[in-house]
């Protein structure tokens, strides 16, 4: 058998949320798994592969942006696993996280606790950030986990974004790669250029380096 992957654990839990409404998207900042319907509160899940010290800190962590935090594990057999799932479920309820439990061999994911009781001082700041990096999230490309390359952030989008103009239309203006590729930090974007991508070639104007050609083909599934 292969052995299981926390991201195993992704795609059951977002159809489990995707199924009461919510838009749900992979590796939002710091989070594993981010919910957002309406103007309701965010939820977040917090995927691992047991119970750990270290899943009740994040899970206790993230309180500060909204009230609705879940830790997500597999779901394991036995009479050892059902008094171990029983005692960190009161944990759970105690710092007032919900509980989530996916069967992987169906995905059949089940709700053992709600998040509440625990009410600890918000960050909206947090809670802001969060929000303003799942919004910039072009689609789900994370899926739960890293891609071949790693985390795709919004940044990353935007870069390629402007790094697929370039290569299409050569050096350009800033301006223009703002307007025509749609990216309104372009010109940001290629003059701080952290990924090596970008070039000045003159006053305002940019091209694409060899970096940022191959960047275009390691990240050419994005």
């Amino acid at each position: 058998m292969t052995k299981p992957r926390e991201a195993d654990l992704y795609a059951p839990v977002k159809a489990y949320l995707t199924s009461q409404g919510y838009d749900v998207k992979g590796e939002v900042g710091a989070v594993d798994v981010m919910a957002v319907r309406g103007d309701d509160p965010p939820v977040l899940v917090e995927l691992k592969l047991g119970f750990t010290l270290g899943l009740f800190h994040q899970g206790i962590d993230r309180l500060a942006v909204t009230d609705l935090v879940y830790v997500a594990v597999p779901e394991k057999q036995g009479k050892p696993a059902a008094r171990a799932l029983k005692d960190n479920i009161k944990l759970a309820r105690r710092v007032g996280l919900g509980v989530l439990t996916v069967r992987l061999r169906d995905g059949h994911v089940t709700a053992h606790a709600d998040p509440g009781g625990y009410v600890p001082r918000k960050q909206p700041k947090a809670k802001k950030r969060l929000l303003k990096a799942f919004d910039r999230l072009k689609g789900d490309p994370n899926e739960g986990g890293a891609t071949r390359h790693g985390i795709v952030t919004g940044y990353r989008q935007d870069a390629l974004l402007c790094a697929r103009f370039l290569a299409v239309h050569g050096p350009s203006t800033g301006a223009k790669v703002k307007e025509w590729a749609e990216v309104p930090t372009a010109t940001n974007i290629m003059a701080a250029d952290h990924y090596g991508w970008f070039i000045r070639v003159s006053r305002g104007v940019y091209d694409l380096t060899d970096a940022g050609r191959q960047g275009l083909r390691d990240w050419a599934d994005v």
